[in-house]
């Protein structure tokens, strides 16, 4: 049974019990509200029936006071529709359904039945339909208790956990996030204008779902994209995000990426699309899908995705039509060229445009550069020889620095036929780009020349001690720095600043090209290991820092490192050094954790089982791989076999020798047991607390850690608050002594709530501070949500309606941004808030108002005493 849409504002009963309100026909389905209770009860939750106390037949007022006091909804339908009182339209069964709250969990169990009333018929179609509600058919009591108690018990499973975890985005020299964010041209971007203004047209008519820019590789796609994207941010008042796709070669790694760039983490517990559909659900947004050709198998899923966010539209660049329904299809043309044989304009403001962006990068290179009766017509030539393909005419206006206009012409002249007739099999403008690519690197010195080839091997972006790696054995071996400067110059390869370090990339075109030269040459596994040795050396240097005082270090440094990150598991997989790339990822289990990775590692784990036929692995390398492909199985479509499934894993670990990650394996059992229809929660709690003991003897704070939050979060939906706040205190001062801080944020934010929800007001307070300021401090969207709900509890609490509302919305704001639509159950801040609406609507409609219009930064300085939020100011930057 799946859950859709938010849950309802949580109110407390006084022995802080959940409150389940049960609605059906009293004589119809007696035995089956008997069950329903029983069921209710075994949870330790409390039923709200209408029989208990109340008359049969109850005024609307009063149920309508028991549904504003409950938590849940169950409705339970069999054959009749109920009676219908006098002056009312609708029987109560349905009139307690139109009256439960939009954002209320709905349980609806409907009994099989070969006569049903017309009107019930209805209700239950228009209950089909409705996103908010989840519905099951049932045969007798007996299973309908099973059911529902599997249910209840998976529904707050879910709504207690806060496992996404922090953003590893990558951040400038200032620290901030460039995930997402349309990139900033280095360059002047000449001649696309009336480009950029048809597809602005095309984007702002909004019936075109996807549009695709399409054209061969050079032609200028990804600039045009990103100008667009600029030029639109007033068409789509709901954010603009760039989504990079170059280096994502496996169509399964589609969903991850998008949620990436959209500040969406994957721990696993819902399906991505779920998530990325529910971020986007009623905003009016543009993502740009660049380089999305490599992948173009898995256009399908962007059909699903727009269809349930229809007001997204996606603008891709791609060198092939994806031809699906919705793709509107906008070739990029070249940039004009001199006509016939005429030369290039010595008038500015009359060239062409090819003719001024060769201008334009020539004089980057020699600020003298300009166009005179000497050179007018070679310069013309060129750009006419180069089809007006703009990364060409870079390319050939590059050789400025040592050749003359009529050097540059003379060369194309000579190379260009003899290059394309090497690669008729291309269409004619790749041939021409190819070709051009082919006579600039034909100018480079060997050893240049051998370099841009390994460079292909790199992902994205790479360092200077990354490529110095790769160098024994080289022909440029020592001369990396020397030989990186030259294809600079050359403009083969960019460079610029990230996080405070010098980084290099190539060009997608120019990194194809160059793995096929490399592979032609038959050099691509050598340098592939060499170049995945490099970042498993780098990870076993970073990876201990991940469960302690360096965390938050640790996990900046691998974002930065991402895209080679899993290039090398990519690597490592495909060159069948299948054990070593079991361990490159568990060695990384923390920050696939936390930054919310295992949808594609699980995809290479399922990869390297599929090899292990050919290339035998060993029993550790085999739990891995197990323990990453069952993870999502484990939250999203929980079975006997999964829990089965991280039993192995417990067997393999503990025959492996690797008693730590045997411990690990075991409290994922015990999770897993929890989320079953039919949870044996004393099991569960029994493996957990055994997992507990084992970690602590291993010294293993950072999984102790977790484990204990697993436990806390159990004691608590069992109702025994005690037990989960000593688990929750265990769980926070492991974390804090290990320095631990994303383990000490959910722990705190969990503790704080539940402080809250036993009274301990000003307690709550000051943990609700602590652990935003830590959230902060990790970049962390949900923990900063959490922390803003919280201090937006205790200003309600006080009865500062204002304050309370606006901190209130904008974290709703953040919920919404980043996916997370499974909302605690055990909400604090809505209670007081809503006591407040009925006290001063005023200020709470305004407070509302005001926070729709709060930025990240604003909301967190509304929540922080001033000197806290001074003290993260610096880390805030960007957000």
């Amino acid at each position: 049974m799946v859950m859709h849409g938010a849950t309802h504002p949580v109110i407390r009963t006084p022995d802080q019990r959940i409150r389940v309100f049960v609605s059906s026909t009293l004589r119809e389905l007696a035995d089956e509200r008997a069950a329903v209770k029983s069921a209710i009860e075994r949870l330790r939750l409390a039923p709200v029936m209408f029989e208990l106390g109340a008359r049969p037949h109850p005024p609307r007022e009063l149920y309508r006071s028991y549904l504003s006091q409950s938590d849940v909804f169950i409705g339970i339908y069999g054959s009749s529709y109920g009676w219908v009182a006098p002056d009312e339209e609708v029987s109560g069964l349905e009139d307690e359904y139109n009256l439960a709250p939009r954002a209320m969990p709905k349980l609806i169990y409907v009994k099989a039945s070969d006569q049903r009333d017309e009107r019930l018929a209805g209700l239950i179609a228009r209950i089909q339909a409705d996103d908010t509600a989840a519905y099951l058919h049932f045969v007798t009591a007996s299973d309908l208790e099973d059911q529902v108690a599997g249910d209840l018990a998976m529904l707050l499973a879910e709504r207690f956990d806060e496992s996404r975890r922090a953003d590893d985005s990558e951040p400038t020299d200032a620290g901030a996030s460039l995930v997402g964010k349309v990139p900033v041209p280095y360059t002047t971007t000449i001649g696309r204008d009336a480009d950029v203004e048809a597809v602005r047209t095309l984007l702002s008519r909004g019936t075109d779902r996807v549009v695709s820019l399409i054209g061969p590789g050079g032609i200028g796609k990804s600039r045009l994209a990103i100008e667009t994207a600029l030029a639109c941010e007033d068409l789509f008042p709901d954010g603009v995000f760039f989504v990079l796709l170059e280096g994502v070669l496996e169509p399964g790694l589609l969903l991850p990426t998008i949620a990436y760039y959209l500040g969406i983490r994957d721990n696993g517990e819902a399906a991505l699309d779920e998530r990325i559909s529910h971020a986007l659900e009623g905003r009016r947004t543009l993502v740009v899908l660049d380089n999305f050709e490599q992948i173009v198998d898995a256009a399908p899923a962007l059909v699903r995705l727009y269809s349930v966010a229809p007001t997204t539209t996606f603008l891709v660049t791609s060198r092939i039509v994806l031809r699906i329904r919705g793709e509107r299809v906008y070739e990029v043309p070249a940039l004009t060229t001199p006509v016939g044989h005429a030369p290039a304009s010595l008038d500015p403001t009359t060239r062409t445009a090819a003719v001024a962006l060769f201008v334009d990068r020539a004089q980057a290179i020699d600020p003298a550069f300009e166009v005179t009766a000497d050179n007018a017509r070679d310069l013309a030539d060129i750009c006419r020889a180069l089809e007006g393909l703009p990364l060409a005419i870079e390319l050939a206006a590059a050789k400025v620095r040592i050749l003359d206009a009529a050097g540059i012409a003379q060369r194309l002249e000579q190379s260009l036929p003899l290059l394309t007739a090497a690669v008729r099999d291309l269409p004619e403008r790749h041939r021409t780009m190819r070709a051009t690519i082919d006579w600039s690197v034909s100018l480079l010195p060997e050893h240049e020349r051998d370099l841009l080839e390994d460079l292909g091997v790199f992902a994205t972006r790479f360092t200077l001690d990354a490529v110095e790696a790769l160098g024994a054995g080289r022909s440029w071996d020592g001369q990396a720095l020397d030989a990186l400067a030259g294809l600079v110059d050359g403009s083969l390869v960019k460079q610029h600043e990230m996080g405070g370090r010098r980084v290099f990339s190539l060009l997608a075109i120019v990194r194809e090209y160059a793995l096929g030269r490399l592979k032609a040459r038959g050099d691509a596994d050598r340098v592939r290991l060499a170049h995945a040795d490099y970042y498993r050396a780098l990870v076993q240097r970073v990876a201990p820092d991940l469960g302690g005082p360096g965390q938050a270090e640790a996990v900046v440094r691998l974002g930065l490192e991402l895209p080679n990150l899993r290039a090398a598991v990519r690597h490592l997989v495909y060159t069948d050094r299948l054990d070593e790339a079991g361990d490159f990822a568990w060695c990384l289990l923390i920050y696939w954790w936390i930054s919310g990775f295992f949808a594609e590692v699980r995809l290479w784990m399922l990869e390297l089982l599929e090899k292990q036929h050919e290339q035998p692995i060993t029993p550790h390398t085999r739990a891995v791989a197990w323990f990453f492909a069952l993870w999502g199985e484990m939250w999203q479509r929980p079975s006997e076999q999964v829990v089965a499934g991280l039993g192995e894993c417990v067997r393999l670990f503990t025959e492996s020798g690797d008693q730590d990650a045997a411990a690990m394996a075991l409290a994922a059992r015990a999770t897993a047991r929890v989320q079953l229809s039919d949870p044996d929660a004393d099991k569960a709690e029994g493996e957990l607390r055994d997992a507990v003991v084992r970690l602590r003897e291993l010294g293993n704070g950072w999984a102790e850690a977790i484990t204990e939050v697993s436990l806390g979060r159990l004691a608590w939906v069992r109702g025994a608050t005690g037990d989960a706040l000593a688990h929750f205190d265990r769980a926070s001062a492991v974390a804090e002594a290990g320095g631990d801080l994303h383990t000490t944020s959910v722990a705190g934010n969990l503790r704080s709530r539940l402080n809250f929800q036993l009274g301990h007001i000003e307690l709550a307070e000051e943990e609700f501070l602590q652990t935003l300021l830590v959230s902060v401090r990790l970049h962390y969207d949900e923990g900063v949500a959490y922390g803003l709900e919280g201090v937006c509890a205790v200003a309600a609490a006080h009865g500062e309606a204002w304050r309370a509302a606006a901190l209130a919305v904008a974290a709703g704001e953040i919920r919404r941004r980043i996916g997370i639509f499974d909302v605690e159950a055990f909400t604090v801040h809505t209670p007081y808030l809503e006591i407040l609406r009925g006290r001063d609507p005023q200020s709470v409609a305004a407070g509302e108002a005001a926070g729709a219009e709060l930025t990240l930064v604003e909301a967190v300085q509304l929540a922080l005493p001033e000197s806290d939020f001074a003290s993260v100011a610096d880390a805030l930057h960007g957000w």
